[in-house]
């Protein structure tokens, strides 16, 4: 089956190969980009893929730009760590929406989908419903001889340093999580926290205030009391849609 894959992270590329080659051998990948312009520039000079895995977040935008700029005739599987996007993934026809890290029993699924041509879109509430049900409510904090359960309510943000992911609450307190960035973010409710950067999630409850800063991104300065441990610019590419979700 011939397959682009659009995905900026060279690992999450070479991952993504590497999970369809052995899942299924007679898989052929004819192309892989990083960006909203290199997908539309290869999408306008070859012959559409048979499917196309499509991440959400690239290089230089959000792959939903690639669908107004080019005609994408290809059965699409939506990949990423954000499911605040899965509704709007469904309203462009893509048939699966995969929250990473990916699991074969998921993949096994949507390929199976775009091998039966099953192409019908879910109603939203569907969609809606089912990213309910996977959302996480607490983590279990392992210390030594203990362990502290810590609710999501109690949660002021995450953030990644040195390949190891952090939990910070709003009552001051710091702890090692086991589970990457991109797992974390997979089950956090999409209404109550934003990833405003690659290595940085944080809850709304923790936010006191928002300034701009030079070149589009923002600045945001956490509740009094709160620990500040990173960096809480977001990135431009995020301003519009953090923006929106601080709205709601």
């Amino acid at each position: 089956m011939k397959t682009l894959i659009i995905e900026d992270e060279p690992l999450a590329r070479g991952h993504m190969i590497k999970l369809l080659t052995d899942q299924f051998p007679e898989t052929e990948v004819v192309g892989a980009v990083g960006s909203v312009t290199a997908a539309v520039q290869w999408l306008k000079a070859n012959p559409a893929p048979e499917v196309i895995f499509m991440d959400v977040e690239l290089s230089d935008g959000v792959s939903f730009d690639i669908f107004n700029q080019v005609e994408v005739s290809s059965p699409v599987i939506m990949t990423t760590a954000y499911d605040q996007y899965a509704v709007q993934a469904f309203e462009v026809h893509a048939v699966d929406y995969l929250l990473k890290p990916i699991e074969t029993a998921a993949l096994r699924r949507a390929m199976g989908r775009v091998m039966a041509g099953e192409v019908s879109k879910p109603s939203s509430e569907t969609v809606r419903s089912l990213l309910k049900e996977s959302r996480k409510e607490k983590f279990l904090i392992r210390l030594n001889d203990r362990i502290v359960p810590i609710r999501t309510t109690e949660v002021a943000y995450f953030y990644s340093e040195d390949k190891n992911s952090y939990i910070v609450t709003l009552g001051g307190s710091s702890y090692v999580l086991d589970d990457s960035l991109d797992a974390i973010a997979a089950g956090l409710d999409p209404a109550a926290f934003f990833r405003i950067s690659r290595s940085c999630i944080i809850s709304d409850q923790a936010i006191d205030s928002v300034s701009r800063l030079m070149g589009g991104r923002l600045r945001i300065s956490l509740r009094p009391g709160i620990l500040s441990a990173t960096d809480f610019t977001v990135s431009r590419a995020r301003v519009d849609d953090f923006l929106a979700w601080l709205e709601k």
